[in-house]
Protein backbone atom coordinates (compact mmCIF):
# COMPACT_ATOMS: atom_id res chain seq x y z
CA UNK A 1 0.00 0.00 0.00
CA UNK A 2 1.54 3.35 -1.28
CA UNK A 3 1.42 6.31 1.11
CA UNK A 4 -1.09 8.13 -0.72
CA UNK A 5 -3.51 5.19 -0.40
CA UNK A 6 -2.56 4.95 3.05
CA UNK A 7 -3.80 8.82 3.75
CA UNK A 8 -6.60 8.31 1.76
CA UNK A 9 -7.90 5.57 4.74
CA UNK A 10 -6.85 7.83 7.32
CA UNK A 11 -8.79 10.58 5.02
CA UNK A 12 -11.92 8.40 5.07
CA UNK A 13 -11.61 7.00 8.43
CA UNK A 14 -11.51 10.68 9.96
CA UNK A 15 -14.50 11.63 7.95
CA UNK A 16 -16.59 8.84 9.21
CA UNK A 17 -15.22 9.92 12.82
CA UNK A 18 -16.79 13.77 12.52
CA UNK A 19 -19.85 12.01 10.95
CA UNK A 20 -20.33 9.73 13.86
CA UNK A 21 -19.81 12.38 16.31
CA UNK A 22 -22.02 15.21 14.78
CA UNK A 23 -24.95 12.52 14.57
CA UNK A 24 -24.45 11.62 18.22
CA UNK A 25 -24.18 15.39 19.10
CA UNK A 26 -27.33 15.89 17.43
CA UNK A 27 -28.86 12.95 19.44
CA UNK A 28 -28.23 14.40 22.54
CA UNK A 29 -29.80 17.86 21.24
CA UNK A 30 -32.84 15.59 20.45
CA UNK A 31 -32.68 13.69 23.84
CA UNK A 32 -33.21 17.02 25.60
CA UNK A 33 -35.83 18.49 23.63
CA UNK A 34 -37.43 14.77 24.09
CA UNK A 35 -37.45 15.36 28.20
CA UNK A 36 -39.79 18.18 27.36
CA UNK A 37 -41.76 16.28 25.00
CA UNK A 38 -41.85 13.21 27.24
CA UNK A 39 -44.96 14.42 29.72
CA UNK A 40 -47.41 15.66 27.07
CA UNK A 41 -47.08 12.46 25.29
CA UNK A 42 -47.25 10.25 27.99
CA UNK A 43 -50.75 11.95 29.15
CA UNK A 44 -51.63 11.86 25.53
CA UNK A 45 -51.16 7.74 25.67
CA UNK A 46 -52.43 7.62 28.78
CA UNK A 47 -55.73 9.02 27.23
CA UNK A 48 -56.69 6.33 24.38
CA UNK A 49 -56.39 2.68 23.92
CA UNK A 50 -55.00 0.28 24.93
CA UNK A 51 -54.88 2.75 28.08
CA UNK A 52 -57.88 4.73 28.26
CA UNK A 53 -57.07 6.52 31.87
CA UNK A 54 -55.73 3.25 32.81
CA UNK A 55 -53.86 3.77 36.25
CA UNK A 56 -50.22 3.65 36.28
CA UNK A 57 -48.00 2.86 39.02
CA UNK A 58 -44.47 3.34 40.16
CA UNK A 59 -42.63 0.55 41.91
CA UNK A 60 -39.49 2.23 41.94
CA UNK A 61 -38.22 5.64 42.84
CA UNK A 62 -36.21 5.57 39.59
CA UNK A 63 -39.08 5.03 37.18
CA UNK A 64 -40.79 7.96 36.46
CA UNK A 65 -37.18 9.13 35.37
CA UNK A 66 -36.76 5.92 33.69
CA UNK A 67 -39.95 6.62 31.49
CA UNK A 68 -38.61 10.88 30.74
CA UNK A 69 -35.30 9.35 29.72
CA UNK A 70 -36.56 6.55 26.95
CA UNK A 71 -39.29 8.66 25.46
CA UNK A 72 -36.22 11.45 25.35
CA UNK A 73 -34.32 9.06 23.76
CA UNK A 74 -36.77 7.38 21.12
CA UNK A 75 -37.71 11.19 20.56
CA UNK A 76 -33.84 11.88 19.99
CA UNK A 77 -34.00 8.31 17.32
CA UNK A 78 -36.82 10.28 15.36
CA UNK A 79 -35.02 14.01 15.36
CA UNK A 80 -31.82 11.99 14.60
CA UNK A 81 -32.91 9.84 11.99
CA UNK A 82 -32.85 12.01 8.75
CA UNK A 83 -29.79 13.24 10.04
CA UNK A 84 -27.85 10.40 10.71
CA UNK A 85 -29.60 8.79 6.96
CA UNK A 86 -27.81 12.39 5.06
CA UNK A 87 -24.53 11.28 6.82
CA UNK A 88 -24.38 8.06 5.42
CA UNK A 89 -25.16 9.25 2.17
CA UNK A 90 -22.73 12.08 2.60
CA UNK A 91 -20.23 9.64 3.66
CA UNK A 92 -20.68 6.96 0.37
CA UNK A 93 -21.56 10.22 -2.00
CA UNK A 94 -17.35 9.91 -3.65
CA UNK A 95 -18.32 6.67 -3.99
CA UNK A 96 -21.61 6.91 -6.21
CA UNK A 97 -22.46 8.64 -9.68
CA UNK A 98 -24.02 11.79 -9.94
CA UNK A 99 -27.45 10.28 -10.86
CA UNK A 100 -26.68 7.72 -7.99
CA UNK A 101 -25.84 10.68 -5.61
CA UNK A 102 -29.16 12.41 -6.45
CA UNK A 103 -31.17 9.44 -6.20
CA UNK A 104 -30.00 7.84 -3.15
CA UNK A 105 -30.70 11.43 -1.20
CA UNK A 106 -34.06 11.37 -1.99
CA UNK A 107 -34.57 8.35 0.06
CA UNK A 108 -33.50 10.02 3.32
CA UNK A 109 -37.22 11.28 3.83
CA UNK A 110 -39.17 8.39 2.62
CA UNK A 111 -37.03 6.32 5.57
CA UNK A 112 -38.14 8.81 7.87
CA UNK A 113 -41.42 8.55 6.50
CA UNK A 114 -41.55 4.53 6.96
CA UNK A 115 -40.44 4.53 10.48
CA UNK A 116 -43.30 6.90 11.55
CA UNK A 117 -45.72 4.54 9.53
CA UNK A 118 -44.22 1.30 11.63
CA UNK A 119 -44.05 3.15 14.60
CA UNK A 120 -48.08 4.04 13.90
CA UNK A 121 -48.86 0.51 12.98
CA UNK A 122 -46.73 -1.40 15.91
CA UNK A 123 -48.70 1.30 18.51
CA UNK A 124 -51.88 0.85 16.89
CA UNK A 125 -52.18 -2.67 15.71
CA UNK A 126 -49.89 -4.86 17.02
CA UNK A 127 -49.64 -3.27 20.68
CA UNK A 128 -53.23 -2.49 21.26
CA UNK A 129 -53.91 -6.32 20.28
CA UNK A 130 -51.03 -7.74 22.52
CA UNK A 131 -52.17 -5.98 24.82
CA UNK A 132 -55.42 -6.26 25.07
CA UNK A 133 -54.67 -10.28 24.72
CA UNK A 134 -52.87 -10.11 27.54
CA UNK A 135 -55.06 -8.57 29.51
CA UNK A 136 -57.93 -10.63 28.40
CA UNK A 137 -56.09 -13.71 29.72
CA UNK A 138 -55.84 -11.56 33.48
CA UNK A 139 -59.24 -11.07 33.38
CA UNK A 140 -60.06 -14.56 32.49
CA UNK A 141 -57.96 -15.64 35.19
CA UNK A 142 -59.97 -12.68 37.77
CA UNK A 143 -56.42 -11.36 38.31
CA UNK A 144 -56.48 -7.74 39.34
CA UNK A 145 -54.48 -5.42 37.14
CA UNK A 146 -51.98 -3.41 38.61
CA UNK A 147 -49.60 -1.97 36.03
CA UNK A 148 -46.30 -0.47 36.51
CA UNK A 149 -45.24 2.52 34.01
CA UNK A 150 -41.94 1.14 33.32
CA UNK A 151 -43.68 -2.69 33.10
CA UNK A 152 -45.93 -0.85 30.61
CA UNK A 153 -44.22 1.19 28.32
CA UNK A 154 -41.11 -1.74 28.32
CA UNK A 155 -43.79 -3.82 26.89
CA UNK A 156 -44.67 -1.61 24.20
CA UNK A 157 -41.38 -0.20 23.05
CA UNK A 158 -40.05 -4.03 22.81
CA UNK A 159 -42.69 -4.56 20.59
CA UNK A 160 -42.98 -0.95 18.44
CA UNK A 161 -39.28 -0.10 17.99
CA UNK A 162 -38.79 -3.44 16.38
CA UNK A 163 -41.51 -3.22 13.77
CA UNK A 164 -40.49 0.22 12.96
CA UNK A 165 -37.27 -0.72 11.94
CA UNK A 166 -38.59 -3.56 9.83
CA UNK A 167 -40.63 -0.66 8.10
CA UNK A 168 -36.84 0.52 7.28
CA UNK A 169 -36.45 -2.57 5.07
CA UNK A 170 -37.87 -1.05 1.87
CA UNK A 171 -35.77 1.87 1.79
CA UNK A 172 -32.67 -0.20 2.59
CA UNK A 173 -32.72 -2.44 -0.02
CA UNK A 174 -33.91 0.32 -2.41
CA UNK A 175 -30.56 2.27 -1.00
CA UNK A 176 -28.35 -0.71 -1.05
CA UNK A 177 -29.56 -1.66 -4.87
CA UNK A 178 -29.02 2.16 -6.31
CA UNK A 179 -25.28 1.68 -4.97
CA UNK A 180 -24.93 -1.90 -6.23
CA UNK A 181 -24.24 -3.97 -3.20
CA UNK A 182 -28.24 -5.69 -3.54
CA UNK A 183 -29.77 -7.14 -6.62
CA UNK A 184 -33.50 -8.82 -6.43
CA UNK A 185 -31.63 -12.24 -7.63
CA UNK A 186 -29.66 -12.12 -3.91
CA UNK A 187 -32.98 -11.13 -2.65
CA UNK A 188 -35.17 -13.75 -4.49
CA UNK A 189 -31.70 -16.60 -3.40
CA UNK A 190 -32.81 -15.70 0.61
CA UNK A 191 -36.32 -15.28 0.90
CA UNK A 192 -36.75 -18.71 2.59
CA UNK A 193 -34.25 -17.32 5.12
CA UNK A 194 -35.23 -14.07 5.07
CA UNK A 195 -39.05 -15.53 6.01
CA UNK A 196 -37.48 -17.53 8.72
CA UNK A 197 -35.71 -14.65 10.24
CA UNK A 198 -39.26 -12.74 9.67
CA UNK A 199 -41.40 -15.11 11.50
CA UNK A 200 -38.56 -15.65 14.65
CA UNK A 201 -38.97 -11.60 15.01
CA UNK A 202 -42.77 -11.86 14.81
CA UNK A 203 -42.71 -14.68 17.53
CA UNK A 204 -40.66 -12.67 19.65
CA UNK A 205 -41.93 -9.38 20.05
CA UNK A 206 -45.95 -10.85 19.96
CA UNK A 207 -48.21 -12.80 22.85
CA UNK A 208 -46.88 -16.34 22.93
CA UNK A 209 -50.03 -17.88 20.72
CA UNK A 210 -49.26 -18.74 16.98
CA UNK A 211 -52.39 -16.30 15.78
CA UNK A 212 -50.72 -12.74 17.11
CA UNK A 213 -47.41 -14.01 15.22
CA UNK A 214 -49.21 -14.80 12.48
CA UNK A 215 -50.69 -11.36 12.37
CA UNK A 216 -47.58 -9.65 12.73
CA UNK A 217 -45.54 -11.91 10.43
CA UNK A 218 -47.85 -11.78 7.48
CA UNK A 219 -46.92 -7.52 7.02
CA UNK A 220 -43.21 -8.27 7.19
CA UNK A 221 -43.12 -11.28 4.84
CA UNK A 222 -45.19 -8.53 2.59
CA UNK A 223 -43.03 -5.81 3.06
CA UNK A 224 -39.96 -8.47 1.80
CA UNK A 225 -41.83 -8.94 -1.02
CA UNK A 226 -42.44 -4.97 -2.20
CA UNK A 227 -38.68 -4.98 -1.33
CA UNK A 228 -37.80 -7.39 -3.96
CA UNK A 229 -40.19 -5.61 -6.60
CA UNK A 230 -38.42 -1.98 -5.61
CA UNK A 231 -34.74 -3.67 -6.07
CA UNK A 232 -36.71 -5.03 -9.47
CA UNK A 233 -37.08 -1.48 -10.52
CA UNK A 234 -34.07 -0.11 -9.58
CA UNK A 235 -32.25 -2.63 -10.91
CA UNK A 236 -33.68 -2.28 -14.37
CA UNK A 237 -33.27 1.32 -14.17
CA UNK A 238 -29.95 0.49 -13.75
CA UNK A 239 -29.19 -1.73 -16.40
CA UNK A 240 -30.82 0.42 -19.17
CA UNK A 241 -28.53 3.14 -18.02
CA UNK A 242 -25.60 1.12 -18.21
CA UNK A 243 -26.93 0.19 -21.48
CA UNK A 244 -27.07 3.46 -22.77
CA UNK A 245 -24.04 4.62 -21.60
CA UNK A 246 -22.40 1.35 -23.04
CA UNK A 247 -23.88 2.51 -26.61
CA UNK A 248 -22.39 6.26 -26.29
CA UNK A 249 -19.51 5.07 -25.20
CA UNK A 250 -19.23 3.00 -28.43
CA UNK A 251 -20.34 5.65 -30.63
CA UNK A 252 -17.75 8.14 -29.13
CA UNK A 253 -15.11 5.78 -30.56
CA UNK A 254 -15.89 5.19 -33.82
Amino acid sequence: MSQDDGMSLVDHLSELRKRIIWTIIVLVLGMVIGVFFANPIITYLKSIPPANGMEWNAFSPWDPLKMYMNFALVIGLLITLPFTLYQVWAFLKPGLREIEQRAALMYVPFAFIMFLAGLFFGYYVVFTMAFLFTTGIAQSMQLSETYGIAQYFGFMFSIIIPIALVFELPIVVMFLTKIRILNPAVLRKVRKLAYMGLVVVSTLITPPDAISAIIVAIPMILLYEFSIYLSNLVYRKQQLQDAQWEKEQAEEKE
